[in-house]
């Protein structure tokens, strides 16, 4: 059976260029414990980095110069561990085995920001928030990044899943809060909250739902095993897939563009699928278009460029750029070697960032970490790590 995948969603100006996605991979839902605390692996007092990216390898993170992609520290951090945006220029979030850790990537430090909780899952950057989704307790905080800055957990709206579950919410420059419905055994949907947490929309049609993505005129999407479910202008509209079962667990959104990037999956009995089609998803519409690569990518592979356009880092090494509008791939870029996704979702593979006119790529079977120039796809730097590294993020502000 497909097991739930998280790759992250980068919403809002900023966000519409970073993606890691990552994110979206998957909450940490096996994370090995320990009450081990982290500590600076021995060396010389921290120097603040400019523009920081934040690699997770087993055992810690590191921290790297965003241009020079010089490792400016190590990090010990026990467990397995997860990174993204924290909303600034200077935080990030670590997604530890007992909840979610604000980590100063500019000076190398831990903070005292900690939302504490069973299994962290998304998070979500778009208008200006920053929204926290706890799996195993179905908890969603909602912070402004600006209140990260003296290094004290800030200030949050909260709310509570009926029931705990495997989620993901954003909140919307209106102040309403959409969140998704479901249990640990079943998701169905999403709700919409209005500024005081009171229900005001609801839409059950969206089975397995996992994601989420904000277009151009903050149209918001949710993934289903059936197609994608789009909240906007106050209305619920479900874009059907081709097939019976067509499931879009991770997608990538741009305020510059109305078409949402996502995957796309047809086989619910694969243990895992290698699919070579990702599927572009047009909010004006309600239109989905898919568009056949050639080769196969995972759900750390998506990412949006500063123009909109959409990225996927495939199998191959390629790095296509792709026009959302024709769904006609621009420009190639030789980004790494061909490499295979692992069957284990926790494993390194090759991992896509992009903030601004930069994609940074892993090559976990190299350690290697490179970074290209989109707009001329020239590359920039390359650098060997002491470890393979798994996720990569950095700091992204201004969304």
């Amino acid at each position: 059976m497909n097991k739930p995948i998280r790759a992250k969603s980068l919403t809002g100006t900023a966000l519409a260029l970073a993606a890691s996605l990552a994110l979206t991979a998957c909450g940490g839902t096996d994370q090995a414990s320990s009450d081990a605390k982290p500590k600076r692996a021995k060396g010389s007092e921290a120097v603040a980095v400019k523009d920081p990216l934040v690699a997770t390898f087993e055992g810690g993170l590191y921290v790297l110069d965003g241009e020079t992609l010089k490792l400016a520290e190590t990090v010990e951090l026990p467990g397995f561990n997860r990174v993204n945006p924290a909303g600034d220029e200077e935080h990030v979030v670590v997604s530890t085995d007992s909840g979610f850790r604000v980590f100063d990537a500019a000076r190398q430090t831990f903070t005292d920001a900690e939302f504490k909780g069973a299994k962290p899952g998304h998070v979500v950057l778009h208008g200006g928030k920053t929204v926290l989704f706890t799996d195993g307790t179905g908890e969603v905080s909602v912070f402004d990044p600006a209140d990260l800055a003296d290094g004290k957990k800030p200030r949050t709206r909260g709310y509570t899943s009926a029931e705990p579950h495997h989620g993901v919410a954003i909140e919307l420059t209106g102040g309403e809060l959409l969140s998704t419905l479901g249990t640990e055994e079943k998701r169905t949907g999403a709700l919409v909250l209005d500024r005081d947490n009171q229900e005001i929309k609801r839409a059950e049609n969206c089975p397995g739902v996992h994601g989420e993505a904000a277009a151009k005129d903050e149209a918001i999407a949710v993934g289903c095993e059936d197609g994608v479910l789009v909240y906007k202008d106050g209305k619920f509209t479900k874009v059907d897939a081709p097939d019976d079962y067509g499931r879009i667990g991770n997608q990538r959104g741009s305020d510059l563009s109305p078409i949402l990037l996502g995957d796309y999956k047809t086989d619910p009995e694969a243990e895992l699928e290698r699919p070579t089609r990702i599927s572009l998803i047009d909010t004006r519409t309600a239109k989905l278009r898919l568009v056949d690569l050639g080769t196969s990518y995972s759900f750390r592979s998506l990412a949006r460029g500063p123009h909109g356009e959409a990225l996927v880092l495939g199998t191959n090494g390629v790095l296509h750029v792709i026009d959302p509008e024709t769904g006609e791939v621009t420009k190639r870029i030789d980004a790494v070697g061909d490499w295979t996704e692992p069957l284990d979702w926790q494993q390194p593979r090759p991992t896509l960032f992009v903030r601004d006119h930069t994609a940074y790529v892993t090559e976990p079977g190299k350690r290697r970490l490179h970074s290209f120039a989109l707009d001329s796809g020239k590359k920039l730097n390359s650098v060997t790590l002491p470890k393979s590294t798994n996720e990569l993020s950095g700091v992204v502000a201004g969304h």
